[in-house]
């Protein structure tokens, strides 16, 4: 089989094109390596940075108990509590409770809340932003009805309600 110098050439460049395709491949395997190493190296160093925060954070803390502990036995001269401290049960604790004595401060009170007013309208205390104006006066809404219709008392409510039915019957 003769090979013309055409056919060497394309076999030529398809070798080198299938060469050149194989390292980018192993090319690329290797940039995503080395790219998965370091995201766990920054997930570590966030962890390291994690760590310290709260060793700091408990340093701290101690620092400032060590301090409260100083403080209250120098100048306070407070103590934690013993056993003896605390009460057996509600025999004890009420053996406690004793009748205030005659120069005793008076309990501590507590405030209450004030009460809130039943209001007929509670949207007459709306105010626009708009215009100033209470929202109950610029709203009104016209009542057309007689004052036998807007009565609300059982015995005008029976007259109403003999009103409609004796304009039903007509009607029939």
């Amino acid at each position: 089989m003769n090979l013309t110098r055409d056919r060497m050439r394309s076999i030529g460049w398809v070798a080198l094109l299938v060469t050149c395709a194989a390292l980018t491949l192993v090319l690329m395997v290797r940039v995503n390596a080395v790219k998965s190493e370091v995201q766990l190296a920054q997930r570590q160093i966030n962890a390291i940075k994690q760590e310290k925060l709260i060793l700091e954070t408990e340093f701290l803390t101690r620092a400032n108990q060590q301090q409260l502990r100083n403080l209250n036995a120098i100048e306070f001269g407070y103590q934690a509590p013993t056993a003896g401290q605390y009460l057996e049960g509600e025999r004890q604790l009420a053996a406690l409770g004793k009748a205030r004595g005659p120069n005793a401060p008076e309990p501590i009170r507590v405030a209450s809340a004030a009460t809130l007013v039943e209001d007929d309208n509670p949207i007459q205390a709306l105010v626009s932003p708009l215009t100033g104006k209470a929202m109950a006066a610029e709203v009104k809404i016209a009542d057309t009805r007689d004052a036998s219709e807007r009565a609300t008392t059982p015995a005008k409510l029976s007259a109403r309600l003999t009103k409609f039915d004796r304009a039903e019957a007509k009607a029939e």
